[in-house]
């Protein structure tokens, strides 16, 4: 898969493995769809279950899930220690490769929508998709749970969701989808049934009561061990760490006489968080992530897994291009040089996006780079679509034109074909001249190693939209519309007047 990402869904049923295995099955039902955990809680009556999947096929997945969990799951004989207001609680998705958080942004609206329409059940955005501050954070979202927003929710247009209508479905509830970073679900479980002492130690550390940052957190109680548990969400790692958290945890716990008995991860946890906790705890001073053996293994594999893979990539392009064959012509390899260009675009952004000295134009390079990103995908579709289009041309010469209607029908046909094979040139050079205008004012806001890559992306550019043009003109003459021709000669015009 060029892309992946994450989905984390949420569903409220952690005692029954079968319903729990039907909704895994429902999910991996479609193609490019993975597995890669799952995780059930008695006590929370809860299960977390961890997919990957392509950017076109992850949302079909989480709906199929959804409308599975809405046909098993009942919430009005649901009981269990976690919050929840949804048969499907809450469905995260997190940008993994190839995508954006933005990418995941459109995701999760699509699923919200479609979750209405499809099955009835309200939904709300959360997190970067949210529409309303207040609504970033999935508490306030669940505050009452299923039964406290039941009765709210047609009373109080602030309870009101993003799609649907103010009333939940009467047995699967409502479903918060959202997208946003990478989340460690992580527990700690205290040598006491004291359950008060949990949920004030969770008081003390978590973000919204003026504790840890990035930090969500509830006391909840283990009945089935006799213990109390600080259930927490860590949104960002990196920021406080998970042996940070642990500290707190233990130190709070500490200081009433109860020790920590263990802790426990739900679902995944990236490498690096846990490479982190060992070096706060070993107190290594010169630590790299390379000091790891199985790290600098992996670099050094894919470093040259990645040239092997590029070149035999790009091989197969050029051979394409190569072959005695009309294509891809000229009019995929301009759409494939706009690509690069808006490419290496994303590239410069995202290096300075790093440096802290850049500061000052960080949420510009995230416009840009989110831009870049959206125009690269567009252009890359334009390779194909091109060659389509001719390929659909020379389908229109071979009509048979025998008599008066077969060749009107062929006339017909190859005044269609030439229209569309004169709009995907245009709609290419379009495309990179927006290209061009978002990379004119990078050099002044990014590294000054990377100005060698920008000169690169702007002659690629240039050459792009000045090949896609040709590739109109080329077509044009074949077309009869004349009033068409001149609409199409208007958008040509304005593209030589804006060029750089």
């Amino acid at each position: 898969m060029q892309t992946i990402i994450e989905c984390v869904p949420n569903f409220s049923e952690g005692r029954d493995a079968r319903k729990v295995d039907a909704i895994i099955q429902a999910m991996l039902a479609g193609p490019d769809v993975f597995l890669l955990d799952q995780e059930m809680d008695a006590d929370h009556n809860r299960c977390v279950i961890t997919l990957v999947g392509s950017r076109e096929s992850i949302g079909e997945a989480a709906l199929r899930g959804m409308g599975r969990a809405a046909e098993l799951i009942d919430l009005t004989k649901h009981q269990g220690a976690h919050p929840r207001m949804g048969a499907t609680d809450v469905v995260p998705f997190v940008p993994i490769s190839g995508v954006t958080l933005e990418d995941c942004v459109h995701i999760a609206e699509r699923v919200a929508e479609e979750a209405w329409r499809r099955f009835k059940i309200p939904t709300y955005l959360y997190e970067a998709a949210a529409r309303r501050p207040e609504r970033r954070n999935l508490e306030n979202i669940r505050r009452g749970q299923f039964e406290g927003l039941r009765e709210e929710i047609g009373t109080n247009p602030e309870r009101c969701p993003d799609f649907g209508e103010a009333a939940l479905h009467p047995t699967a509830g409502a479903t918060v989808v959202g997208a946003r970073k990478f989340l460690i679900a992580y527990n700690i479980n205290l040598d006491t049934a004291a359950v008060g002492l949990a949920k004030t130690i969770a008081k003390r550390i978590r973000t919204s009561t003026g504790g840890l940052p990035c930090v969500k957190a509830m006391g909840v109680e283990l009945k089935a061990r006799n213990l109390a548990q600080v259930s927490m969400n860590l949104t960002d790692f990196e920021t406080t760490s998970i042996g940070v958290v642990f500290d707190a945890v233990a130190r709070e716990a500490a200081a009433q006489g109860v020790s920590v008995v263990g802790s426990e991860i739900v679902g995944l946890i990236p490498r690096r968080a846990l490479e982190d906790a060992a070096v706060h705890y070993l107190k290594v001073e010169n630590y790299r992530p390379e000091s790891i053996v199985e790290n600098r293994l992996e670099q050094v594999l894919a470093q040259q897994a990645s040239s092997r893979k590029l070149r035999a990539l790009v091989e197969g392009f050029v051979a394409a291009v190569a072959a005695p064959g009309p294509t891809p012509g000229g009019g995929s390899v301009a759409a494939l040089a706009g690509a690069l260009a808006a490419a290496l675009g994303e590239m410069v952004c995202g290096v300075t996006l790093k440096r802290k000295s850049f500061e000052a134009h960080h949420p510009a390079l995230e416009e840009c780079r989110t831009h870049l990103a959206r125009l690269r995908e567009i252009l890359m579709e334009n390779i194909d679509r091109d060659s389509e289009s001719f390929e659909a041309f020379m389908v229109a010469m071979k009509l048979p034109k025998a008599t008066e209607s077969e060749q009107a029908a062929r006339a017909s046909a190859l005044e269609k074909a030439s229209r569309h094979a004169a709009e995907v040139p245009l709609e290419t050079a379009e495309l990179v001249r927006e290209v061009e205008a978002t990379l004119a004012p990078l050099p002044a806001m990014t590294i000054p190693q990377a100005t060698s890559d920008l000169s690169v992306a702007l002659a690629l550019a240039e050459a792009a939209r000045g090949g896609a043009i040709e590739n109109v003109h080329v077509n044009l003459a074949s077309i009869q519309d004349r009033a068409w021709v001149e609409g199409i000669e208007a958008r040509l015009r304005r593209l030589a007047e804006s060029g750089m």
